[in-house]
């Protein structure tokens, strides 16, 4: 069954007394990630199910936007270092 993009939610829970946080998600690109890093991190990110993990808490964060002049300035630095973006996937 295909899920229209607005039907691709991500559900993330948890509490104050546990160390982790449990995360579903429906967004595949999500989905690979979490799966690359619980074979890479077995130890730390549990599969629970085809779309459930386990995450550490630390793991899970919301941060400040970056600011045009912030994200000009990243961009800057990483050319002068010679970086290069990683390749999209085609449909990415």
């Amino acid at each position: 069954m295909k899920l229209s993009p607005y039907e691709q939610e991500t559900i993330i829970l948890y509490n104050q007394a546990e160390t982790t946080a449990e995360v579903e998600t429906y967004d595949p690109k999500l989905l690979e990630k979490l799966n690359r890093l619980a074979e890479k991190y077995p130890e730390q990110i549990q599969k629970k199910g085809d779309r459930r993990f386990l995450v550490p808490k630390r793991c899970v964060s919301v941060r400040e936007p970056y600011s045009a002049e912030r994200r000009k300035a990243a961009s800057e630095r990483a050319k002068a270092a010679g970086y290069k973006p990683p390749v999209r996937k085609a449909g990415s």
